[in-house]
């Protein structure tokens, strides 16, 4: 019998043996840098980006990350014809909700309409889609413009949200 064949069995069995410690289910770890991390606020599409991601992660702590101290949000009431506004604490905790509340949100950040900046204020009216998955029975999706106004104490500091005009027909 050829040696060679003898080993081929062997080779086999230690093949099997280290494919086997691999489980699918638990994935190794990446360490590799990620073309979505987004942590440099000081770039106004990284502050798009960590939006985008406190949705899908459902995460309060990076969506806070981005709104300042006196932030506000407006919203048209359009049952009865009015404005409704609120600050950063009453924002949070509506968002903490809504967060608590759904199965998966998939926000979508499209074109930028318009857009105005120096170096330590930016607004900007950008298009969105957001899809809001209660449960696979129950599917909501938003389209409109977020109007939003960022600001920074000096060029080199983050960007934060400073007002967020959401002009959704929702």
């Amino acid at each position: 019998m050829d040696s060679s064949f003898k080993i081929f069995p062997i080779a086999c069995i230690l093949s099997f043996l280290s494919f086997s410690c691999l489980n699918p289910f638990a994935p190794r770890l990446d360490t590799e840098p990620s073309s979505q991390l987004c942590t440099d606020l000081t770039n106004i599409e990284n502050v798009f980006c960590t939006f985008r991601q406190a949705y899908a992660f459902k995460d309060t702590t990076l969506y806070s990350s981005i709104l300042s101290e006196n932030f506000v949000f407006t919203f048209r009431d359009y049952d009865r014809g009015v404005d409704v506004s609120w600050g950063r604490t009453d924002d949070m905790h509506t968002t903490y909700g809504l967060f608590q509340n759904v199965q998966s949100l998939e926000l979508i950040w499209n074109n930028i309409i318009s857009s105005s900046k120096n170096d330590t204020m930016q607004s900007i009216i950008r298009g969105f889609n957001l899809t809001v998955t209660f449960n696979p029975s129950e599917i909501n999706r938003v389209d409109g413009y977020a109007n939003l106004t960022l600001a920074r104490a000096q060029a080199t500091d983050d960007w934060q949200i400073v007002r967020w005009r959401d002009e959704s027909n929702y």
